[in-house]
């Protein structure tokens, strides 16, 4: 019995050494890239202002007298960004609802596949779907209101990756909403409200956790997504307000930047990580946000979500 006893926690003591060993993987990973991306960025704002960096309104490398001011390049991504989950957020969240609410088992098992072949789809698939369909159609229609309207216009862009994104909040906020127990249902219902209530009082704010970290995972696809971004938008820095003008993204210019033919110690190329590097903490900051919010939602419902 003694050996036994031993030996259990000898393989318990293993596991937990394994474990360990992969959380320190995990964190000095995260820890290396921020490194790789700070090293080159400092090297860039020694040749190249910060304050202008962070507020200068022209976009313009490669040339003599070039100029990099990333206001129109984070004015573009958050533009396509929040149109993204304008669309996604809303049909991801009430296609979930339905699923695991009010569907049967046979259109939930048929809805579920459907929608995860949705999300496999390859993203320069979707990027016809964009330039092809979308921004035409966008176009015929603001003819019709009068309206000038882009081949590569932000909104076409962000119609379609929200189309991307939908699968991921569905599929995440379905799993989470399901893991609501019965109990509280029962007693919503118990208690007079009907159906719609329930849902808005009780599953909702308790699968609230959940929910916001499907939205999370969803925003932070938006933010690193370029081949769509290509396809529809463009590659022009465009600083305006105009959703049916052109405009690009960071992922875009970093990728644009790294594949010219300057060298790499130069300017254009080093304006890459300096892009990346403020993505990192725009992104971090989403994250900090985010988990205050499910911190107090789980506080103040005490349910386990995923």
């Amino acid at each position: 019995m003694l050996f036994k006893t031993s030996r259990n926690q000898y393989t318990e003591n293993i596991l937990k050494l394994l474990l360990i060993i992969a959380a320190t993987i995990s964190i000095i990973t995260t820890f290396a890239i921020l490194f790789s991306i700070i090293f080159e960025a400092i090297e860039f704002f020694e040749m190249r202002s910060f304050w202008y960096f962070i507020t200068g309104t022209e976009w313009s490398p490669g040339i003599e007298d070039s100029k990099f001011g990333a206001v129109p390049i984070f004015a573009g991504t958050f533009m396509i960004t929040i149109i993204a989950m304008l669309i996604a957020v809303p049909i991801g969240l009430c296609s979930a609802i339905y699923m695991s609410e009010y569907a049967s088992h046979t259109i939930r098992n048929l809805l579920k596949p459907m929608l995860e072949i949705l999300a496999g789809i390859p993203t320069v698939v979707y990027g016809f779907f964009a330039a092809l369909t979308i921004a035409p159609l966008i176009v015929e229609l603001c003819e019709y209101f009068n309206l000038e309207a882009s081949f590569n216009s932000a909104l076409a862009c962000g119609i379609v990756m929200g189309i991307m994104i939908i699968p991921v909040i569905s599929s995440l906020s379905d799993d989470v909403i399901r893991a609501v127990p019965d109990s509280q249902r029962r007693a919503s219902l118990a208690l007079g409200m009907n159906m719609g209530e329930t849902i808005v009082a009780v599953v909702l704010p308790a699968a609230m956790p959940g929910i916001i970290s499907a939205t999370l995972l969803g925003l932070s696809k938006a933010l690193g997504e370029t081949m769509i971004v290509v396809m529809a938008a463009g590659l022009r820095a465009n600083l305006t307000w105009n959703p049916l003008d052109d405009m690009t993204t960071v992922t875009v210019r970093i990728v644009d930047a790294l594949v010219g033919d300057h060298a790499f110690d130069s300017p254009d190329t080093l304006s890459a990580f300096a892009l990346g590097l403020v993505l990192f903490v725009v992104t971090l900051l989403l994250n900090v946000i985010s988990l205050t919010l499910i911190r107090k939602f789980k506080q103040k419902y005490k349910v386990n979500t995923l």
